[in-house]
């Protein structure tokens, strides 16, 4: 099957990214975390075997040193679901079967579980991984199903759990994978023992 990887990332300035962690940490230190967990998610990436499309959250940045495999694009829509059904739509419209869409706010992602993601598309319509805070860290399919997408209260506890039952009323197959932790607050940060000072 012909396998693709979203990655949506948000530009990098100064006041607009991680801004529930910028609350306790400040703005400066918000955008540094954020910096970390992106070089993060790249990193680990570039280890696997499919390609990639960076889709950015309103512009392309200049001097970009990505690999072949990445293609980099502009998100586009009205809110989280719209921009990411639009960025599965245009994927697929490749040509691509198996697609799975990861953010870049989890450290606790590993090349084990992206490739397990991958893995179960081979025969089950949808993977999910759920976060602890009700979201979720990965979102996969070999479908285009815009009704996951729609209607959800984002950056909520209710997101896996509406997205979940959305499948169940499509009576689509899913699989889910380990639940982990994304970091959006300075909690998070505490529990995972990062090395920043906050």
């Amino acid at each position: 099957m012909k396998k693709a990887l979203i990655i949506f990332q948000k530009n990098a300035e100064l006041g607009k990214v991680k801004t529930r962690l910028a609350k306790d940490v400040g703005n400066e230190k918000a955008l540094e975390i954020y910096n970390y967990l992106t070089n993060f998610t790249h990193d680990l990436i570039q280890k696997l075997d499919v390609d990639k499309f960076l889709f950015y959250s309103d512009y392309l940045p200049e001097n970009q040193n990505f690999p072949e495999d990445y293609h980099l694009k502009i998100q586009t829509g009205n809110d989280l679901g719209e921009r990411m059904f639009n960025a599965f739509k245009e994927v697929k419209s490749f040509g691509y079967e198996s697609v799975v869409i990861v953010g870049t706010d989890c450290i606790e992602l590993t090349m084990e579980i992206l490739e397990t993601a991958f893995d179960k598309l081979e025969n089950t319509d949808f993977v999910v991984g759920p976060a602890i805070d009700g979201g979720y860290y990965l979102l996969g399919s070999t479908k285009l199903d815009k009704s996951i997408f729609m209607d959800k209260t984002w950056s909520s506890n209710t997101v896996f759990s509406d997205t979940i039952k959305n499948l169940e009323e499509n009576e689509a197959s899913y699989f889910l994978l380990p639940i982990l932790s994304d970091i959006d607050t300075v909690d998070d940060l505490k529990e995972l023992k990062l090395k920043f000072e906050c």
